[in-house]
C-alpha cells in the first residue's frame, strides 16, 4: 500500500509549501526550520493548542500553559536542539485575572526548568475558542539538526517512554465508560490524565539524538501515523513488532483485560515521545546515553527499503491491518 499523506499534510503541501523558498525551511517536510546564527543554527518551531481540540475547557490553566510550551520543546528535542527562548501568542475570550495568574505561574516555572525564556509575543481577543500559540527557538551546531528524512534501510526504530497514555488520559476525562475501567486504581488514572495534560518532552536526550540518530521526530499525532510521515520523508518503509512498542503498566492492564486494543494506543495523539532511527552499530551507545539521561528507550523494529506504508507485525511476524493511523485535524 502506497503511503498517503494526511489531510493536514495535503493542505500544507498545496497552499504553503510554494511559499517556503528559504533553504532552511526544508520544503515544510520537517517539524522545524533553521536560521544560521554564528557558529550555530537556530532551530525554529511553532505549535498552537486550541481549547476543545488540544485541551479541555476545564483543564487547570497552569497545565494548559505547560502543555503549550512543552509540545514545542518536544519538537526541539527531536531535532537535537537545546532550547533558547520562545514567543507566546494568546487569543482570549475575556480577561480572567485568576486564570491568567495560574497560567503565567505554570508557564514561568517551565520556562525556568527547561532554560527557555519568554522573549515576547502578542495578546488578542477572540469570540472563542481560546488559542495559545508558541514559537520556540533552539540551538544546534551548524548543520547538525536531525531531520525527519535521513532514515536508511537497516536502521533500528527507537521510541522513548511509553506510547498511548495520553490518549487514554483524554478518554478517561471525556468518557465515563473509560473512566470506570480504572475506577479501582486512582494512581493509574491520575497518571494517564497527567500524561494528557502535561507532556514530558525528552530534551535531556537532545544531544544523543543529534549524535546518533539518522532521522527523528516527536510523536504528537500517533506513533503509526508519525512513523508513516518519517518513512515517507526518508523514502523508506519500516517493519515494527507491535509487542515491542513500549506501553505503561496502566495501559498493559487495560490491554490484558481486553478493554482496549494496542491499535488504539499507537494511533492516539499527544504522546510527545521521540521517534528516531539509529544505525544498528550505534544502538548500544544511544541506549547508554538514554540511560544516563534517565529516559527509557525501546527498539521496536527496523527501517526497510520500499515505498509501502510501515508494517506493524504480530508476534508471528504477520502484518496487522490498522483501521486508523493517527489523529488528523482535517
Amino acid at each position: 500500500m502506497t503511503q498517503a499523506p494526511s489531510g493536514e499534510d495535503s493542505l500544507i503541501a498545496r497552499y504553503f509549501k510554494p511559499l517556503a523558498t528559504d533553504p532552511g525551511a526544508f520544503g515544510l517536510v520537517d517539524d522545524a526550520a533553521t536560521i544560521q546564527a554564528g557558529a550555530d543554527d537556530l532551530v525554529v518551531n511553532t505549535d498552537a493548542i486550541v481549547e476543545g481540540v488540544h485541551y479541555l475547557p476545564d483543564d487547570p490553566p497552569d497545565t494548559i500553559a505547560r502543555k503549550a510550551l512543552r509540545v514545542n520543546l518536544s519538537d526541539l528535542a527531536a531535532k537535537g536542539a537545546i532550547p533558547a527562548g520562545f514567543l507566546l501568542t494568546l487569543a482570549l475570550r475575556q480577561k480572567d485575572e485568576d486564570w491568567l495568574a495560574a497560567f503565567a505561574r505554570g508557564l514561568g516555572e517551565d520556562a525556568t526548568s527547561f532554560g527557555c525564556s519568554l522573549l515576547g509575543g502578542d495578546t488578542v481577543s477572540t469570540p472563542g475558542p481560546v488559542m495559545i500559540s508558541v514559537t520556540a527557538w533552539g540551538r544546534v551546531p551548524r548543520g547538525r539538526m536531525v531531520h525527519r528524512f535521513g532514515a536508511r534501510p537497516g536502521d533500528r526504530v527507537m521510541v522513548t517512554g511509553a506510547i498511548g497514555d495520553a490518549a487514554l488520559g483524554l478518554s478517561i476525562l471525556t468518557s465515563k465508560a473509560e473512566a470506570d475501567l480504572l475506577a479501582d486504581d486512582a494512581a493509574a488514572r491520575d497518571m494517564l490524565i497527567g500524561r494528557y495534560r502535561v507532556p514530558q518532552p525528552r530534551n535531556a536526550l537532545a544531544m544523543a539524538v543529534r549524535d546518533y540518530a539518522t532521522a527523528s521526530m516527536d510523536v504528537s499525532d500517533g506513533l503509526a501515523g508519525d512513523l508513516t510521515k518519517l518513512c515517507a520523508a526518508s523514502s523508506v518503509s519500516a517493519d515494527i513488532v507491535l509487542s515491542h512498542v513500549p506501553i505503561s503498566s496502566a495501559a498493559s492492564k487495560l490491554v490484558a483485560a481486553g478493554a482496549i486494543q494496542l491499535e488504539t494506543l499507537i494511533s492516539g495523539g499527544d504522546d510527545y515521545e521521540i521517534l528516531c532511527t539509529v544505525p544498528a552499530a550505534q544502538c548500544d551507545a544511544f541506549r547508554t546515553a538514554a540511560d544516563a539521561a534517565g529516559i527509557a528507550v525501546a527498539d521496536v523494529g527496523a527501517i526497510v527499503a520500499g515505498s509501502h506504508a510501515p508494517r506493524f507485525l504480530d508476534g508471528q511476524g504477520r502484518p496487522i491491518s490498522l483501521k486508523r493511523l493517527s489523529y488528523s485535524h482535517f
